[in-house]
């Protein structure tokens, strides 16, 4: 008796009602994060500019050797070439990830030989020998199979994956943005150690200059002892600052090498000329603060790797309801190779499965808890992150604000500084003033210009700082990867 269809009812609703869950409700992935105020505050009280960096923002310094160097170090950096090789690694992960969505195919050919032995049965004109039997089977098949997405399952996984391949050239992006900061700072590093070393030497002069006369003036009985170990003292202070500013520009000359991925020698190269540090670009760019989170590369990798777990979350619920698959195969069987060509030996199949799943031990219900988890976790993550990138834009200005004021006062107090030692060295040579004043006048001013080359480097820091808060102007190099979908990886 041909059971009717409504008697299945019952069982399908057990088995949906196994699960708990309808089909899976779609999943936008969401932009979680503080509203962003209209502008900076620094940016109020300052008068920023709102333009934004450009991608190229190293040109701005007017410094033709950092762009050589720059250059050759985004195109030889071995941690570089790794991300890319991550990047490549990404995309193949997300076309594996949508292979399940298209049909598979195979084709198998195989062949065969079986010899049989009938022992022990009476058949005439054997002569008590052994009957045998040899056999051949050959057959070339193909096979076809291919599920049908019903819930969006394999179309989730493969989004998923697309989504985390756009975060890793993110974070390739990120990591250009990243090493570009690192290599301007290390040339400026290395430029202010060459002064730094210049003025050094150039105070160990004045020291053992100043020495030398008071020594001379001693062996003629007019100056005392004490002013003489003075001198000395000095003189050797001035020397072992040097040493210390020479194993800073050694330091600085080799990570400039590892930048570039060369031994680290500490060998002068040819650029190496104690040129002045030039000033911060004049125009001070700022954006919008609601532009942040599309202008940071940082940012749009942890904003899809949200999407992608929001899309793991709809590939978790969907793998609760069932799985339709369909396979089919055609081929030949004959026991002559040869006849595979005929059509007369041809066989066929055709088959359909659904599969739904009753009983997996809490698996399936844990696997879409645990993936609302990681999303709840990465959302929490991308609200602190974009919390920190307005920070590091507020911070970078308000250093740019600070830095100013103090090199301004820095550079007066250089200026007058100097102006001091000259004249207390000169009434100390004409016998009007005594030596402490001139040790003294001599510190101050050392130390004045040694705290104002420390400021500008520090002021082109926090520039770099301030490109690098802001994106560096990276929404150009987005454009072809905020369109990128599955298709395009196939």
């Amino acid at each position: 008796m041909k059971t009717p269809r409504w008697a299945w009812a019952p069982l399908g609703a057990a088995l949906f009602g196994c699960t708990g869950l309808g089909p899976p409700l779609p999943m936008e992935p969401v932009r979680p994060g503080p509203e962003p105020p209209l502008q900076w505050h620094i940016q109020a009280a300052a008068g920023v500019d709102s333009a934004g960096v450009e991608p190229e923002w190293w040109l701005a310094f007017g410094d033709p050797e950092l762009d050589r160097l720059i250059a050759r170090i985004l195109e030889e950096n071995r941690d570089l070439a790794a991300a890319a090789a991550r990047v490549d690694a990404a995309l193949a992960e997300a076309r594996i990830a949508g292979a399940p969505r298209r049909p598979q195919a195979g084709v198998g050919i195989d062949g065969g030989r079986r010899r049989q032995n009938f022992i022990g049965l009476p058949i005439p004109g054997s002569e008590g020998g052994v009957l045998t039997s040899t056999t051949n089977s050959n057959g070339a098949s193909l096979n076809v199979s291919w599920e049908a997405d019903l819930w969006g399952r394999l179309r989730a996984a493969e989004t998923a994956a697309v989504r985390a391949a756009a975060a890793t050239e993110a974070d390739l992006a990120a990591a250009r943005l990243s090493l570009a900061g690192q290599s301007a700072k290390a040339w400026f590093a290395m430029r202010e150690a060459e002064l730094q070393v210049r003025l050094a030497v150039e105070t160990v002069d004045s020291r053992r200059r100043t020495r030398e006369r008071i020594e001379r003036r001693f062996r003629l009985g007019l100056r005392p002892a004490l002013e003489l170990r003075l001198a000395f003292s000095n003189e050797s202070l001035a020397e072992a600052a040097l040493a210390n500013r020479e194993r800073r520009l050694d330091s600085a000359r080799r990570q400039l090498r590892l930048l570039v991925s060369e031994y680290p020698s500490a060998e002068p190269s040819t650029a190496d000329r104690g040129a002045a540090l030039p000033a911060p670009p004049a125009t001070l760019p700022a954006g919008l603060p609601a532009e942040l989170v599309s202008r940071r590369p940082d940012l749009y990798a942890s904003e899809n790797r949200l999407a992608a777990a929001g899309f793991g979350i709809r590939q978790a619920r969907a793998a609760l309801y069932p799985q339709l698959r369909l396979t089919g195969s055609a081929g030949r069987l004959s026991a002559e190779l040869a006849d595979l060509l005929d059509n007369d030996l041809s066989v066929w199949s055709l088959a359909a499965s659904l599969l739904q799943p009753v009983f997996q031990g809490g698996r399936l219900r844990a696997g879409v808890d645990l993936s609302e988890a990681r999303y709840r976790e990465l959302a929490e993550r991308h609200v602190q992150a974009v919390l920190a990138a307005y920070g590091e834009v507020e911070l970078a200005l308000s250093a740019e604000r600070f830095l100013a004021r103090q090199t301004a006062a820095l550079d007066r107090a250089a200026a007058e500084s100097t102006a001091a030692q000259r004249l207390a060295e000169d009434r100390y040579n004409f016998g009007l003033g005594d030596y402490l004043a001139v040790h003294e006048a001599q510190r101050t001013a050392a130390g004045a210009q040694s705290r104002l080359l420390e400021t500008r480097r520090q002021q082109l820091e926090a520039r770099i700082d301030l490109y690098l808060a802001l994106g560096g102007g990276w929404p150009q190099a987005t454009e072809a990867m905020t369109g990128t979908t599955p298709e395009d990886l196939s």
